[in-house]
């Protein structure tokens, strides 16, 4: 299995799946739309972590760990 694809096929089972874990979350608190929208706060916290960690950019990209101004 070819790179994008496979990249691909993780984005979408992982999109799916927090969208159910959303649902069933938002059954439990007796509303769905709150669920769906904790699910997509945390995969938007997925998604920019797992593009940084593909790209190589994840953490600060400070060579002495120091603050610039």
């Amino acid at each position: 299995m070819s790179e994008p694809r496979r990249r691909l096929l993780l984005r979408l089972s992982v999109t799916f799946s927090l969208l159910v874990i959303g649902v069933v979350v938002g059954l439990i608190l007796q509303n769905v739309w709150l669920g769906i929208l904790l699910a997509a706060i945390v995969w938007i916290g997925w998604f920019l972590g797992y593009e940084s960690r593909r790209g190589h950019n994840a953490g600060v990209n400070d060579e002495d760990h120091g603050i610039e101004v």
